[in-house]
């Protein structure tokens, strides 16, 4: 009898009883929907950049990419100096300013970071060393992951052969640059030690406070006649399979795989998700390049 005499009351009594439940829902919509502000940066690898939308990554790449978000506009490409050491203010202290403007100006709760080579190191440092930086905690907080795209984790042989100034330089100096800090940084044994007293994510090391994974580059194909070896760039990736003679037979032309894989988890190895299961050569690897910009556009959620 209860039941029935509640679901006989006159309509307007009914609705003006159900109103605050209605506006309580309208109100939490708008809210969740504010809550969820993802976006993404790309943070680029060694070198000095001013442009690295265009130069580094270049448009075809980062506008696909983008192109997954919810809102496409939630994005930045830093511009840092990462000739540098990965602690120095023109590096790590540049990437932070950059990401903490990219969070206040768009209002971003959930980062998605997309780094290439050395910037993985970078942005290492910062979630290693939360106590360096006032910045550092709250873009911490807010990252998702982060997706390392054959990152140095390890550094490279190719960097001791620059240090070691033989005639090997000037073989691998259009891809480091010549003996920068950040060169010296990637040498092996200097990121051995890194990666012993400074950084996480590594073997014996404690986990980075937020996912770092990384799709690591298995091998270069340079030749004419394959059409394939033309992305990126066509000279970029035969100077890439000359220096993989110094390298293991498992590397992008720049790093071995196990430097690539030696930090955080593996998400997966060129071969296994791209088109045609093609490797991607180091400098593929930050290029529209075998459907690799439509594996990371599908994966813009958090």
């Amino acid at each position: 009898m209860h039941q029935l005499r509640i679901t006989q009351r006159p309509l307007a009594a009914a609705l003006l009883a159900a109103a605050p439940l209605f506006g309580l829902s309208l109100l939490a919509a708008p809210s969740a929907a504010h809550a969820a502000a993802t976006g993404v940066a790309f943070v680029h690898g060694t070198g000095k950049q001013t442009n690295a939308y265009q130069d580094y990554w270049q448009p075809a790449m980062v506008d696909s990419v983008r192109g997954g978000l919810a809102n496409p506009s939630n994005y930045t490409v830093v511009n840092c100096d990462f000739e540098q050491y990965m602690w120095d203010s023109r590096a790590a202290g540049c990437l932070a300013q950059q990401l903490t403007d990219f969070i206040n100006a768009r209002g971003i709760t959930q980062l998605i970071v997309i780094t290439h080579s050395n910037g993985g190191n970078v942005m290492r440092w910062i979630m290693s060393n939360p106590t360096y930086d006032s910045r550092y905690p709250n873009i911490i907080s807010k990252i998702v992951r982060v997706d390392a795209i054959a990152p140095s984790s390890a550094g490279t042989p190719l960097a001791d052969a620059a240090m070691n100034g033989n005639a090997f330089e000037q073989a691998v100096g259009w891809l480091l640059g010549y003996k920068s800090d950040a060169v010296k940084m990637q040498q092996v044994s200097w990121m051995a030690t890194y990666n012993a007293n400074n950084l996480y994510g590594t073997s014996g090391r404690p986990a980075l406070p937020k996912t770092f994974r990384a799709v690591v580059g298995t091998d270069v194909d340079s030749s004419p006649f394959d059409s394939d070896s033309y992305c990126g760039g066509y000279t970029e990736n035969v100077g890439l399979e000359t220096t993989q003679n110094w390298l293991n037979s498992c590397s992008d032309g720049f790093l071995n795989c196990s430097s690539q894989s030696a930090a955080g988890s593996v998400w997966f190895q060129d071969k296994q998700r791209t088109a045609g299961a093609e490797p991607l050569s180091h400098n593929q690897s930050r290029r529209a390049c075998f459907n690799l910009n439509t594996i990371l556009r599908s994966d813009m959620t958090p």
